[in-house]
Order: C-alpha cells, then sequence, then structure tokens
C-alpha cells in the first residue's frame, strides 16, 4: 500500500495563537500515526510567490492521512489554526516502488 502525505503552506498572521495550534495538532499527529518529514519557514521557493511554513507529514496511507485530517482531535486544531493562518492543504498519495 502506497503512504499519504500531507502537504500544507501555512501563512501565520498571529503567531501565540499558531503555537497553540501546534500543541493541539502535535499529538493528534502522533496519534494517527503521523510522522513530520519537513517542517520551517526555510524553504528554497524556487517558482510561484507563495510564502510561510511548509510542512509534509507522512501516514501509512492516503485513508489513514484523511482519517487524521477529519479526526475530532484535528478538527478541534484546525478551528484554532484558521483563527490565525491561511492554509493551503492537501493530501496525496505516494507513489508505490
Amino acid at each position: 500500500m502506497s503512504k499519504g502525505y500531507l502537504v500544507a503552506n501555512i501563512r501565520v498572521t498571529d503567531q501565540d495563537r499558531f503555537q497553540e495550534f501546534s500543541g493541539m495538532a502535535g499529538p493528534a499527529i502522533k496519534k494517527y500515526g503521523g510522522r513530520v518529514l519537513a517542517r520551517g519557514p526555510v524553504a528554497d521557493r524556487l517558482e510561484g510567490d507563495v510564502s510561510g511554513i511548509v510542512m509534509m507529514i507522512e501516514f501509512e496511507s492516503k485513508e489513514a492521512a484523511n482519517t487524521f485530517y477529519h479526526s475530532e482531535e484535528y478538527q478541534a486544531a484546525k478551528a484554532v489554526r484558521e483563527e490565525c493562518s491561511d492554509t493551503d492543504l492537501m493530501i496525496a498519495e505516494g507513489v508505490s516502488d
């Protein structure tokens, strides 16, 4: 089965509230088997003009990533995130070897 990847670009507008979101999202990521592969504001932006924090989280499958995203725990964190940032977020299926 192919892995699932949650990829987000987050433009933070309130750093204090974003720290609250991070404190809520981290345990939910772990609970649903996610593993953060990349995180941070320092990405080499080679095309386009999107800025912000880049995040990539790996899950055992696309279905597992969707289960995490729609979980009660993450939806509560998402509500906080929506108050303190603008976000582009997608879930993609990995490529099998």
